[in-house]
């Protein structure tokens, strides 16, 4: 069955700082039942009861967990399994770390640690690259692939297609190769550079969308933009009946 479509709560943000019930309400109104959550983990009671009343649930969320700076894992995991989260996603480990196979083996390795802990709480551990994940590359393979093959089994992958580009990868070949350990799909589109602000509705920049999706059909497709120059919530609504175009 496939399953609904997604969209990460950073690309709207700056709506959420200002109204959060609003905002919710909004997405749902779009046509979303599913959204990806950021920077929950103090708001944990306050985001589950505006995602009831949205009639909204959250798959999936990113907190940043191999950090320094990272808040208590223990008060992260309590959060992601108050506001209902299955799949708690590391969204940046910092680009410094992988530049070499032994630091990309070394970062696999402590995820995959956090792992049985998370399950503890019902949850599955996952991972979403930036462009730097693939710009890098070791022995003639992108820091990413090297990273997925030392990762246990028990954590997942967020493929960020359109990072993956930028980095000089293509989506496409990328999930041919990673196959089904890719459950959820970042799908953006824009002019394929690093500016944000160049990031515009799926199905109006030069992704090949079509093809990325068509290879990863039982992931859960999480529509975002890191930033847009335009109405960001129109980008998203167009972004949804694009997508749902292309299941149709």
């Amino acid at each position: 069955m496939t399953q609904p479509l997604s969209v990460q709560l950073y690309t709207v943000r700056t709506a959420l700082s200002a109204d959060l019930p609003g905002t919710l309400r909004r997405i749902a109104d779009i046509g979303f039942t599913d959204v990806e959550l950021f920077g929950y983990v103090d708001r944990a009671d306050e985001y589950a009861v505006a995602l009831r009343d949205a009639g909204l649930t959250a798959p999936s969320g990113h907190a940043r967990l191999l950090d320094a700076g990272a808040p208590d894992l223990e008060r992260i995991l309590s959060a992601s399994a108050t506001v209902g989260i299955g799949t708690l996603i590391d969204p940046h480990i910092d680009e410094e770390r992988w530049t070499t196979r032994e630091d990309v083996e070394a970062i696999a390795r402590e995820l995959s640690a956090l792992a049985p802990r998370a399950a503890d709480h019902g949850l599955t551990l996952g991972y979403h690259n930036h462009a730097f994940e693939f710009s890098n590359r070791i022995d003639g393979v992108s820091a990413y692939e090297v990273f997925a093959d030392a990762l246990s089994d028990d954590v997942v992958l967020e493929l960020d297609t359109y990072w993956a580009k930028v980095g000089g990868d293509d989506p496409v070949a990328v999930l041919g190769r990673l196959g089904e350990r890719v459950r959820f799909l970042h799908v953006k589109d824009g002019d394929g550079s690093h500016d944000d602000t160049k990031q515009v509705a799926v199905g109006d920049g030069v992704m090949p969308v079509r093809e990325i999706v068509a290879a990863a059909p039982d992931a859960q497709w999480v529509v975002e933009l890191d930033d847009h120059a335009g109405d960001v919530l129109q980008a998203v609504t167009d972004s949804y009946a694009f997508l749902q175009g292309v299941r149709a």
